[in-house]
């Protein structure tokens, strides 16, 4: 079943150590960036997806989760020393 492979997908993603940022694209093709677990509840059948400092949130069905990416933490990569 499609929605329980979302859905612990998402779990797994969320119990990551260290956690990782990801980005949740849903079907209408808006985004969803996942920055902080705990800010991430998931339901029988949708996700609910908190915005930080506010009180806004989005619920998506996992019938319109298009897809699950990585996204970067902000961190800049090290550089690495040219080769000579």
């Amino acid at each position: 079943m499609l929605n329980h492979m979302t859905a612990a997908a998402i779990r797994e993603l969320l119990d990551r150590e260290p956690f990782h940022p990801f980005r949740v694209r849903a079907s209408s093709g808006a985004a969803y960036d996942v920055r902080n677990p705990g800010l991430v509840v998931v339901l029988k059948s949708q996700l609910l997806i908190a915005e930080p400092k506010s009180d806004r949130y989005s619920l998506i069905p996992f019938l319109h989760v298009a897809g699950i990416e990585l996204i970067s933490n902000g961190h800049p990569h090290p550089s690495r020393k040219p080769r000579r």
